[in-house]
């Protein structure tokens, strides 16, 4: 579909102020489709299983975005889409997608629950506020994973002690600053042409523009294209989606739908994600989807209803509109814990034996760079693991209950963990002893549940 129809569309549609999208065409529609569809979540469930139940989450998210389109809340109006215009960019969508390049170049599939293809690996902390020293060390600990496809990073605060602010030059330098440190830094590791998703810096399009200029972008990057909550974009967002057209950049579109929030509970939530997918593709010109459902309450998406959501909406695309998704890991504890390892091991193999691939580890909720590299190899070790051994969604429930009970109890108190450089030999790159022992400990009850990293 012409792009520049869509953006028409944002100027000609129907006029409705914010607070009346948020009421009459997100929270009542969704309440209203959840009960016509008949869908609900059993409190406790950590993943889907009836087909059936998957099949009318998909149709219920298809209803919604026909029913609501998306608000462009810069000119306040409504972008309507047809039918048949929903469904023929569904079925458009990509069934594998290349990243990165030559050596390093990796394939992304549509995955199914229990595919017997291993999902691809994004490494990082998209989001995360850090420092340009912080930056550079934690991308390059996980950078040099083996299980690792693709590369992605935090967002830097500061530059040259100057604080980064938004649409003025300091964020221009700073996205520019990132690339230069990517290519520094997938270069010393060995691995220069692996796919990166990028310009993580930019909050708005001028950081995101700033990425095309040379020594940015490469063929098979990928950048962020947004639908705000809940399902809302933005002229920045529009600009981010045109500025790759015609080239060989990848949109990467995300919504990050609250669990609890206008959409309501789980089974809402999912309807409006599925949704927000659908839409995304015509909007955002989308490549391949991120999946980031956040939790009213807890923030992390280790928690039972955000895998789930993840789970559903995973295997609901699988059945009924075949495309790539990445979903998110973002837990609440940060690095040095053992609850950290046990909730990227949950996340992950919750996603991987519900068809999604995966992207992370936003440790401490993505708020502190207290993170590193060995929960991603515990991302992608387990997912190995799940794949290897043909773990069913029945085999892995028991697991990921299990692990549940090691660190749920953080969603109440926090677990922010400690920064990397306590946690990390900042000179070798490597995890110090104590951290690595926490991750032998937690790769040893894994085993004990048979699950063997």
């Amino acid at each position: 579909m012409d792009f520049l129809e869509i953006v028409e569309r944002s100027h000609t549609g129907e006029a409705v102020s914010k607070n009346d999208w948020d009421l009459d065409h997100v929270a009542m529609p969704i309440r209203d489709i959840v009960e016509d569809f008949d869908l609900n979540y059993e409190k406790g469930e950590v993943l889907a299983f009836d087909e059936d139940m998957l099949r009318r989450s998909y149709a219920a998210g298809r209803q919604l975005a026909i029913e609501t389109g998306v608000y462009n809340q810069n000119t306040g109006r409504v972008i309507r889409f047809t039918e048949k215009e929903i469904d023929e960019a569904a079925a458009a969508q990509k069934r594998e997608m290349m990243v990165g390049r030559g050596a390093d170049a990796f394939t992304f599939y549509a995955r199914r629950a229990e595919d017997a293809r291993r999902p691809g690996v994004v490494a990082g902390n998209p989001g995360c506020p850090m420092d340009e020293k912080t930056f550079r060390a934690t991308t390059e600990s996980w950078a040099k994973e083996s299980v690792v496809n693709m590369v992605t990073c935090g967002s830097i605060v500061d530059v040259d002690g100057h604080i980064v602010r938004r649409a003025e030059p300091s964020e221009l330098i700073a996205v520019r600053r990132e690339m230069q440190y990517l290519n520094e830094i997938c270069a010393r590791v060995g691995r220069p042409q692996i796919g990166r998703l990028a310009a993580e810096s930019s909050v708005s399009q001028i950081g995101d523009l700033a990425a095309m200029a040379p020594g940015g972008f490469h063929p098979g990057d990928a950048h962020l294209v947004a639908l705000n909550n809940e399902l809302i974009t933005t002229e920045d967002n529009l600009l981010r989606a045109a500025n790759t057209i015609g080239t060989e950049v990848l949109n990467a579109s995300l919504a990050c739908v609250l669990v609890g929030g206008m959409a309501g509970g789980p089974a809402g939530a999912a309807v409006c994600m599925i949704a927000s997918m659908l839409l995304a593709n015509l909007v955002c010109r989308a490549d391949y989807h991120l999946c980031h459902p956040i939790h009213l309450r807890y923030i992390a998406t280790s928690t039972r209803e955000c895998m789930w959501l993840q789970s559903v909406v995973c295997q609901a695309f699988s059945l009924c509109a075949p495309n790539i998704i990445v979903c998110d890991i973002y837990p609440k504890s940060g690095a040095g814990t053992a609850e950290l390892l046990r909730e990227v091991a949950a996340n992950a193999l919750a996603i991987t034996v519900s068809g999604g691939h995966l992207e992370g580890s936003g440790s401490c909720d993505g708020l502190k760079p207290h993170c590193s590299g060995l929960e991603v190899r515990m991302i992608g070790r387990v997912a190995e693991a799940a794949v290897r051994q043909k773990l069913t969604r029945r085999d892995a429930e028991p697991i990921i209950r299990k692990l549940l009970s090691g660190y749920e109890h953080v969603f109440a108190t926090g677990n922010e963990g400690r920064p990397f450089d306590q946690v990390y030999d900042v000179n070798t790159l490597t995890p110090r002893p104590e951290w690595q022992a926490e991750y032998d400990r937690v790769a040893r009850e894994l085993a004990e549940l048979g699950l063997n990293i």
